[in-house]
Formats: C-alpha cells, sequence, structure tokens
C-alpha cells in the first residue's frame, strides 16, 4: 500500500508549494489539529487536480471557500 503524503504527481507538489507561499501573511495554528500542515496541503492538493477543470465552478469554490474562512475567522476572533 503506497502513502497518499508521499509526493509522486509533480502537480501536486507544485500546488502544494504554492498554497503553502500563500498562506504566508495569513498562518495557521497547527498545534492542537491531529492532521499534520504537510498531510493537509497534499491531500487537498491532490483532491483539486482531481476536480475537472471549469471556470465558472472553480470561482464558485474559490468564493465558498472565502466565505467559509472568513466566517471562521469571525468566528475565531470572537473566542479570544
Amino acid at each position: 500500500m503506497s502513502n497518499m503524503f508521499d509526493i509522486t504527481n509533480p502537480q501536486v507538489l507544485l500546488l502544494v508549494e504554492l498554497a503553502k507561499e500563500a498562506s504566508i501573511t495569513d498562518p495557521i495554528d497547527w498545534g492542537e489539529l491531529s492532521v499534520t500542515e504537510e498531510q493537509a496541503y497534499v491531500m487537498m492538493a491532490t483532491h483539486v487536480l482531481e476536480i475537472e477543470r471549469n471556470h465558472l465552478t472553480d470561482a464558485a469554490i474559490i468564493v465558498k471557500l472565502m466565505v467559509e474562512n472568513f466566517v471562521l475567522n469571525l468566528k475565531l476572533l470572537g473566542k479570544k
């Protein structure tokens, strides 16, 4: 059985690297999670590359993720 976190697909590797660069300005606290940063990025990059490419669908996914992130950040700010 292969380890899904061994990156053999160069597209997954590139996508992970680009996504991590974007997170420099908005870091994630990984301390209390049961998944590592690398595992999360590899899983999501692999999933994204499996999704059929469509400009409108891509835009809808981006908007949904931005809204989820916005709401999560508002909730986290309220807990501090």
